[in-house]
């Protein structure tokens, strides 16, 4: 278990330390790349937490939410990273704190605790999503409002 969190924060590092070399690479003219997020806390300002895993598995997937949909209150036992391609997201989380994302932004999930996320806006939101997850582990766990 502990080579399964070596190989994620590994894996982590690289990819938040990919754009920096990307751009101190000084790559041909038309290459560009710009740091999207670094950040050491959840969205709720907690400090990130991983998922131990013997059998990791990793799911990248697109969500659409209609304008006045929600996702429903759920969790996510592991960690989940997430990038808005379009619209506006308000996300409702445990314990009263509520973040607010636009297109461009990039999320990081909370992991273990219940959060709603809603399109209050005129447009669908656009996510890609990541699940740092493991096999036979459910990404979504449906959940009653706290």
């Amino acid at each position: 278990m502990t080579l399964m969190k070596n190989r994620v924060w590994t894996g982590i590092i690289f990819l938040i330390l990919m754009p920096l070399w990307a751009w101190a690479a000084e790559y041909d003219t038309g290459v560009q790349s710009r740091v999207i997020l670094q950040a050491e806390t959840m969205s709720n300002g907690e400090p990130i937490d991983y998922l131990d895993a013997d059998r990791p598995q990793v799911t990248v997937m697109t969500v659409d939410i209609a304008p006045g949909a929600s996702t429903g209150w759920h969790s996510h036992p592991m960690p989940v990273y997430a990038y808005v391609m379009a619209g506006q997201l308000t996300v409702e989380i445990e314990g009263g704190k509520t973040a607010e994302f636009k297109e461009g932004d990039a999320i990081i999930e909370v992991v273990k605790l219940k959060h709603n996320g809603t399109n209050h806006g005129k447009v669908p939101v656009k996510l890609v999503v990541f699940y740092l997850g493991a096999k036979d582990v459910s990404n979504v766990i449906r959940a009653d409002r706290p």
